[in-house]
């Protein structure tokens, strides 16, 4: 019991907390776009179980780290360049984000064609958007992983972080979903931004390295933006209030 008065772990434990939170942003902007297209009564079931599933496969992801650590070998070239697994999963994970954006962009702007849908019922639309949250779950963990065991030797306490991000990620996410369906501009915006995000997979693949500290503060500056940009909007559409006083009276 002698980590419970160790300030070293403790001040490990709450960096890897919040950095997982962060790297876990656009995990959940995801899922919450995925999940906004189902019926409303289970949106929160299939948002908690993708959560549920990110959790558990991070965890999975870290107790098989010498797996993980091996996919940074190369196992073939390309042109001079070394190919390794985490290479491979970051570009058609990259690829999949690209594919999934641009779709659901196309949908909002353009609608859906509804002659192009096959009934698949309330099971096979789960079943799919797990699927889907799957796969980026798998891309999204695998580079928090990596970097938790590049800060933290103790997996007790990668796995301990691990679980509290993901508990603070499952209480903002429903507000985080609403907000988002409730501003169709601002989905757009999240849409945009995951774009970037697997351009950068795609670029890291290939290893050129992006800071993503750029890419997460131009997010923050273009959320802000428009959250300015709402406000305003709501002031525009308030109704104007006549002034009781009278002029010379």
């Amino acid at each position: 019991m002698d980590w419970l008065t160790n300030p070293e772990i403790w001040v490990a434990f709450f960096t890897l907390t919040a950095l997982e939170i962060v790297l876990g942003i656009d995990n959940i902007i995801m899922i919450s776009i995925l999940v906004g297209r189902m019926p409303k009564e289970m949106q929160a079931r299939t948002r908690l179980f993708g959560l549920a599933l990110a959790m558990v496969t991070r965890i999975l992801l870290l107790l098989s780290i010498s797996w993980v650590m091996g996919l940074t070998a190369d196992l073939f070239q390309v042109f001079g360049q070394g190919i390794s697994g985490r290479d491979l999963i970051l570009f058609f994970g990259g690829l999949f984000l690209l594919w999934k954006s641009s779709t659901e962009i196309f949908h909002s702007l353009e609608g859906e064609d509804e002659t192009d849908q096959t009934p698949q019922g309330k099971g096979g639309l789960f079943l799919a958007t797990i699927v889907q949250i799957a796969i980026i779950d798998i891309v999204f963990s695998l580079d928090s992983v990596i970097t938790a065991v590049g800060m933290v030797s103790h997996v007790p306490v990668m796995v301990a972080a691990i679980i509290v991000a993901v508990l603070v990620m499952m209480a903002a996410s429903g507000t985080i979903s609403d907000f988002i369906d409730q501003h169709p501009s601002l989905k757009l915006l999240a849409l945009s931004f995951l774009i970037v995000v697997g351009t950068v997979l795609i670029a890291e693949s290939f290893e050129v390295h992006v800071p993503k500290g750029y890419v997460y503060f131009a997010m923050a500056f273009s959320l802000a933006v428009e959250a300015l940009n709402i406000r305003m909007r709501r002031a525009r559409t308030e109704p104007a209030h006549l002034s009781r006083d009278i002029p010379g009276q």
